[in-house]
């Protein structure tokens, strides 16, 4: 049953992806990111993260994409503005993005080496590897430890990719006039 949700909800959050990159409306783009989030959440609910999907719901789904679609609606952009594959920097930079995960997908299922299993590890509360470990469970502060140590520079890229996102809202968003 587990398999069939995971099926599921991942593929109701690879089509909310697409069609959020396909959309030519940007307000029908950022509901369409509302639903990936959601779908997103729902996968970490399967892993039994509850505090991760709950950030996410909050977070994500709550937060940050009112403020984007506050920005758009406030700016007014324009429907045609924003239209897939409209000039040739589109065009060159949707190739380079599909060459990329075509790279990623065919290097990920080459061979067996390239995913290898991550085992759990206890998190330890002094950096220097001395003192008592605490044991990874689902509890908050586990959580917060393994975020600020372990993966920290995932942590850190995903607030680049959020400011980059915002920058994009605001230059879609941004009224140009002809005659200057």
């Amino acid at each position: 049953m587990l398999d069939i949700l995971f099926y599921v909800f991942s593929a109701v959050t690879l089509i909310a992806a697409l069609l959020m990159v396909l959309s030519p409306n940007a307000v029908n783009g950022a509901m369409c990111m509302i639903v990936s989030f959601v779908g997103t959440a729902a996968m970490f609910v399967l892993l039994e993260a509850y505090f991760l999907a709950i950030l996410q719901v909050l977070v994500y789904a709550g937060a940050v994409m009112v403020l984007f679609l506050f920005i758009i609606m406030l700016l007014d952009v324009d429907k045609g503005e924003c239209g897939f594959l409209k000039d040739k920097l589109t065009l060159a930079s949707s190739f380079v993005g599909f060459a990329l995960i075509a790279v990623l997908v065919c290097s990920a299922f080459a061979g067996a080496n390239h995913l290898p299993e991550p085992g759990l590890m206890p998190v330890l509360e002094n950096p220097t590897g001395s003192g008592a470990g605490i044991p990874f469970t689902t509890s908050s502060k586990s959580f917060g430890y393994s975020l600020f140590t372990k993966y920290m520079l995932p942590f850190q890229v995903t607030g680049f990719l959020l400011l980059a996102a915002m920058i994009g809202v605001i230059v879609v968003s941004k009224k140009t006039e002809e005659g200057k």
